[in-house]
This record gives C-alpha cells, structure tokens and sequence, in this order.
C-alpha cells in the first residue's frame, strides 16, 4: 500500500476527518510504521498513541467491507485522471493556506495547474445579497488584477464568486476555483465540464492546463450546509491579497477578513461597508466605492 493510497483510504473512512487523517500519518512517520502494520493496531493503542476519539478508533480498526478496495481504485481513478491529492504532511501541501488558518484542510484535492499555488494571488469577497453596485466594484476590481498579472482566487456556485470567476475566462488568464463539494460533483466524471453556466459562454470545457479546481471533500461528496465556510476560508487562505466589497455584519465574511489581517495578509475594504472604519483601525486599506477622477 503506497503513503498516497492510505492516506486516501483514511480519509474516506466514515467520521474519519482531515485532522485525523494528518495525526495518523505524522505519527506513523515518526515511528517508522507501515500502512500494514496501522492497520492491524487495536482501537485501544489506536486511542492511545495517536489521540484517536473511541469512535474514530473503532471506525479505523474495523472499517466497512471493501473499504480500503474502494480507496483503492479511486486512487487509480484519480491518478488516471491527473488528481493530486496532499495533506499538511506532505512537503508540497500549498504554505499559504496552512500560514493563515490555524486548522487548514486535512485533505485537499488538486486537479490543474498547481503552478498557481505560488503565483500572486487575490481574492474578490462579498457576502451573499450584495447589491448590484457593489457587484460592479467586485468586477472592476478582479479585472484590474487579472490584467496586472495576478491570479484570481474564486468559489464557483454563487453569483458574487461566479461575477469575479468569469474575468479571468474574457482575458484567458488563468484561476484558482476552490469548491464546496467533490471534484467529479463540479466537474463531471471525466473532469471536463466547466463548474457554471456562464463560465461555458466563454469556455465550453474545464481547461486543467490553465486553472486550478481545489477541493477539501471527497471526489464524489455532495453539499452541506456547513460546506460553504470550508469554501471561504479555503479561497481565502490561498490569496495572498483580499479585497472585500460586502460583508453582513457578524458574518462569515467579516470573519474571513479578520482571520486575514492577523495572518498579516493585506486586507481591502470597500467604503460601501459598514465596518469600514473599524477595519481601518484594524490595519486594512481602504477602497472607495466612487473614488474621484
């Protein structure tokens, strides 16, 4: 069993989350212990070295029937289709991410240009309900970035992430689309659809020589509800720079932009926000929404 294909199978272990999976593998590292030898621990020395919750360690001793067989081919299925998959314990997982989250993503699953994980970076943020004048300041803002050479960090299936994410697609630059759901959910099986309607008036299919699809959950996982947060602070911590144009008080995307300011990003907030003062106390710079010729 290769590291790649078990760090796979565990994350696809019912109950089994991202920081489990990256405590098995840490400590597996330091004890020089095989993927074979994991497997045949008791849920008690499972509880016990790795700090494993009793369910969690039951889960893992005894997995469902087929389990590892399943990870197993989708791993070939993923390799087959050119899907990188990296946890923060491997040497390549992105350093933006885990520099401003103080619990990233346990498992992400790359499919793309993963050049762009070191380019320059921006994100264009709005809370849901943004007014149309402020969807005009997102896109006039995403452009001029994208035509000085910087890579957009975007959602895909909402109309503030979807106004910015068509940008890049007009100039042929390229961009980073982070997902709330699996890869094939987006993409299609074949990973070639691309993830919104309005994107294909410009492109007809996903084009992975270009972009970047980043994902947090399993290939073939739906929504939840909570799944839109992971999203947020997924764009958020691979953007070096962060531009907000709406936020709704108390809400995720205030909260984004804090976490950003104490991760020492540069944070960029438009005076159509209410908050704008506080932030500006805070460290950000400020946008003017009409700003003088």
């Amino acid at each position: 069993m290769t590291d790649r294909t078990f760090g796979l199978y565990l994350a696809s272990l019912p109950g089994v989350g991202g920081k489990s999976v990256v405590r098995i593998l840490a400590r597996n590292a330091l004890l020089n212990r095989s993927p074979a030898e994991f497997m045949a621990l008791s849920p008690e020395v499972l509880r016990e070295e790795y700090g494993l919750l009793e369910k969690v360690a039951h889960t893992v001793a005894s997995p469902p029937d087929g389990a590892y067989a399943t990870a197993k081919k989708l791993g070939e299925r993923l390799s087959g289709l050119g899907v990188n998959f990296v946890t923060p314990a491997d040497a390549h997982y992105p350093a933006r991410l885990e520099a401003f989250d103080p619990d990233p993503p346990g498992v992400l699953f790359l499919y793309g240009n993963t050049r762009l994980l070191t380019a320059p970076t921006f994100a264009v943020l709005a809370s849901r309900r943004a007014s149309s004048a402020a969807l005009n300041q997102l896109e006039a803002l995403a452009e001029e970035a994208v035509l000085a050479g910087e890579v957009l960090v975007a959602g895909h299936d909402t109309p503030e992430y979807q106004r910015s994410a068509v940008v890049p697609l007009r100039w042929g630059a390229p961009r980073i689309l982070c997902l709330d759901r699996g890869l094939f959910r987006v993409l299609g099986a074949e990973l070639k659809e691309e993830a919104f309607r309005a994107a294909r008036l410009w492109r007809y299919q996903f084009d992975p020589h270009t972009d970047l699809a980043v994902s947090c959950f399993l290939p073939d996982a739906g929504f939840i509800g909570i799944n839109n947060k992971v999203r947020d602070r997924l764009v958020a911590g691979l953007a070096e720079r962060i531009d907000v144009v709406h936020m709704a008080e108390g809400g995720n995307m205030e909260k984004i932009a804090r976490m950003a300011l104490k991760a020492g990003r540069r944070v960029r907030v438009s005076d159509r926000c209410i908050q704008y003062r506080s932030f500006a106390e805070l460290g950000a710079d400020i946008l003017p929404a009409n700003p003088k010729v």
